[in-house]
């Protein structure tokens, strides 16, 4: 017996993953409890390395809070852009976040205590990190099934995040995101609309055998 979803459910999870963007632009609308449940929910069904699913999720309510992660994020936008020398001011009409606009906000950080875990991460310990990442493109590929649009911001100091959410020592805050709906959806990658980068195509990046690039070896 075949075990492939049916033509119609293939088409529409390929069309989720071709379509999900990282949004920046909100409309002023609530998101339904019962929807914020279920993109958490598709988040904590990511796969991770040994099963120890390292993610941990903050709701933020509080306006003030809001406003102060606002400020963190403020300071490293200003930082960033001082970094890029002569592109800061193309950086800076960038608008990468949507803090503000947002119906819910959720910080997202990786467990304290993760170096008791060795399963699958002895030579490569970043793995812990990998599996927070699937459960961060799992919510966004299910918000963009539901028509919710997702901003993925990591422009913040990890320690400050952290001394301001009272995370235990050891943790780490890796993404705020921005969820809620939104009155379309960008056509291409918003920096690809805004001129600031292009995407490289799929054929530049495949290789057989060996590093792209690197010739044929024996």
């Amino acid at each position: 017996m075949s075990q492939s979803f049916s033509e119609q459910e293939r088409a529409a999870v390929y069309r989720a993953i071709r379509e999900r963007r990282d949004m920046r632009h909100f409309a002023d609308e609530p998101l339904a409890p019962e929807v914020l449940e279920r993109l958490l929910q598709a988040a904590h069904q990511a796969p991770s390395v040994g099963l120890m699913q390292p993610w941990r999720f903050i709701r933020i309510t509080r306006p003030a809070l809001r406003r102060k992660i606002r400020g963190l994020i403020e300071q490293e936008r200003q930082a960033t852009a001082k970094a890029l020398d002569e592109r800061e001011s193309e950086f800076l009409r960038l608008k990468v976040e949507g803090v503000d606009r947002c119906a819910e906000l959720l910080v997202v950080a990786l467990m304290d205590q993760r170096e008791q875990h060795i399963f699958g991460r002895r030579t490569l310990p970043e793995m812990d990190l990998a599996s927070v990442a699937c459960a961060i493109q799992n919510l966004s590929l299910a918000a963009r099934a539901e028509g919710i649009g997702v901003g993925w911001v990591s422009l913040f100091d990890p320690d400050a995040m952290g001394a301001l959410l009272k995370m235990p020592e050891g943790s780490k805050a890796v993404a705020v995101l921005c969820i809620g709906p939104v009155d379309k959806f960008y056509e291409i990658p918003m920096l690809e609309q805004e001129g600031w980068a292009s995407a490289v195509p799929l054929t530049e990046l495949l290789a057989e055998n060996v590093w792209p690039g690197a010739g044929h070896r024996e």
